[in-house]
């Protein structure tokens, strides 16, 4: 099993918002940057790699009950969008990481 601490305690990743949902559990790994492609792909408990950092990543996220999503390479992330994704319960890491490393940090972590 993997969870989100396990993130933040091994690797470059620092929660934003959701600090509450640290210890839920990451079942998939999903990197797309549209929106509409991740409504139809993207699956439930997913960790979700965007670079797109708007209030509409949190709706997509709070539909389809993502894990977390990840926003890659300390790119900024909206305040707008923290404080939604505070509200909807959200969790959104940031890490120095390009997705493709961030995907390397998930396969040593166990998931396949």
């Amino acid at each position: 099993m993997m969870i989100i601490k396990d993130l933040i305690d091994k690797y470059e990743f620092r929660i934003v918002t959701g600090e509450e949902h640290i210890s839920r559990e990451l079942k998939g790994l999903y990197c797309c940057d549209l929106l509409s492609w991740v409504m139809s792909h993207g699956k439930q408990h997913d960790a979700w790699i965007t670079v797109q950092t708007h209030t509409n990543i949190v709706a997509v996220a709070s539909l389809l009950d993502i894990g977390c999503i990840i926003v890659p390479e300390n790119i900024s992330i909206d305040k707008e969008t923290i404080d939604k994704a505070s509200e909807e319960h959200v969790a959104i890491l940031s890490t120095p990481l390009s997705a493709y490393n961030i995907f390397c940090c998930f396969y040593e972590l166990g998931l396949r």
